[in-house]
């Protein structure tokens, strides 16, 4: 059952790409990032940014987002059927957000039959410059506040390979992590949330032996619009039965049901 099951989803995919081919040639595209608050939508003409509208973080996604991006669409004479491809943000992230956003864009995708870009919010940061540091310390670290005193965390060497793979971790147990894979050398640190890693006590430490904090300010439009138009020049995309989100952290609901499951067991 299991091989029958992994033959209709191969063969799913072989017939998307065949009726709907990837020409290499992007024009426009639309960029979904729900994973928190701090979300947006945007559209892109190749590498141009065109518009952006940042979501208001006391508005539900469920009632913001295709009002934001009817506005978004409507600013450049667009619509979602002349559009060349998706990009949606896939997490680390809110269960809730995520889920929005993602089934928002494989609901596009089934409908005008356009390619999708996943991206990693982690990683779109962690591949964005470096704004006045240059060079860069030869490490990257990138983590977002996850709540729960956790934080979504992910270390990339220069050259863009992950280290450490995206998590959701404390902040002193990662900084842990970081400094036994890196050693003594310098790390940049890139996070919108700066203030979780300034009051670890190792941190004067740390900046003192050459590493660097850059906050990023939302939205990220730029930073995943990026990471999205080269993984459609790349042709690294996806459909809408292959879509799926990067959670990291399991939902609320299901950490309920586990300890539900096991005091019924006990």
């Amino acid at each position: 059952m299991k091989l029958l099951s992994t033959q209709v989803t191969v063969l799913a995919r072989i017939r998307f790409l065949r009726n709907f081919p990837y020409t290499g040639t992007l024009m426009h595209f639309l960029l979904l990032d729900t994973a928190d608050a701090r979300g947006c939508v945007a559209v892109f003409h190749d590498a141009e940014l065109l518009a952006t509208q940042p979501h208001p973080a006391a508005e539900d996604f469920s009632s913001w987002l295709l009002p934001a991006v009817d506005r978004a669409l409507a600013q450049n004479q667009l619509s979602l059927g002349n559009l060349d491809g998706y990009a949606v943000c896939s997490g680390p992230g809110s269960f809730t957000g995520l889920r929005v956003g993602l089934t928002t864009v494989k609901a596009w995708a089934e409908i005008y039959r356009k390619p999708i870009a996943a991206v990693s919010r982690l990683e779109a940061l962690a591949r964005s410059g470096t704004g006045p540091v240059n060079p860069g310390p030869p490490f990257t670290a990138v983590f977002s506040d996850a709540r729960r005193g956790q934080v979504f965390a992910a270390l990339f060497a220069a050259s863009g390979a992950p280290l450490e793979p995206e998590t959701v971790i404390a902040i002193q147990t990662f900084l842990t992590r970081a400094e036994a894979i890196c050693g003594t050398s310098a790390i940049l640190w890139k996070t919108p949330d700066p203030s979780l890693l300034e009051t670890l006590p190792e941190w004067p430490r740390r900046r003192a032996g050459g590493d660097v904090l850059l906050e990023v300010d939302p939205p990220f439009a730029a930073q995943l619009g990026a990471l999205a138009r080269q993984k459609f020049l790349a042709g690294q995309t996806t459909d809408a039965l292959a879509l799926d989100a990067n959670y990291v952290r399991r939902s609320d609901a299901e950490l309920f049901w586990k300890d539900h499951s096991s005091a019924l067991k006990a």
